[in-house]
């Protein structure tokens, strides 16, 4: 899945007949945190706003840390 922007993502599930509610609940999460999460309201940085951010294809998959010695 390639990175994409809110407003991208919200024609898709329009063209889709998708709701992100529906989205929300049969993924786990409430409908308000993905509406933060499109709306800019939450940072996504952490959390649960990143793991929405990075499913719905707003931010990309985290990269493996390694360990410093």
């Amino acid at each position: 899945m390639s990175i994409t922007t809110p407003d991208e993502l919200r024609k898709q599930f329009d063209s889709e007949g998708k709701t992100f509610a529906d989205w929300a609940t049969s993924n786990g999460f409430e409908p308000q945190d993905v509406y933060k999460v499109l709306n800019g309201q939450a940072k996504c940085k952490r959390g649960k706003g990143h793991k929405i951010a990075v499913l719905l294809g707003l931010k990309a998959k985290p990269t493996t840390l390694t360990t410093v010695q």
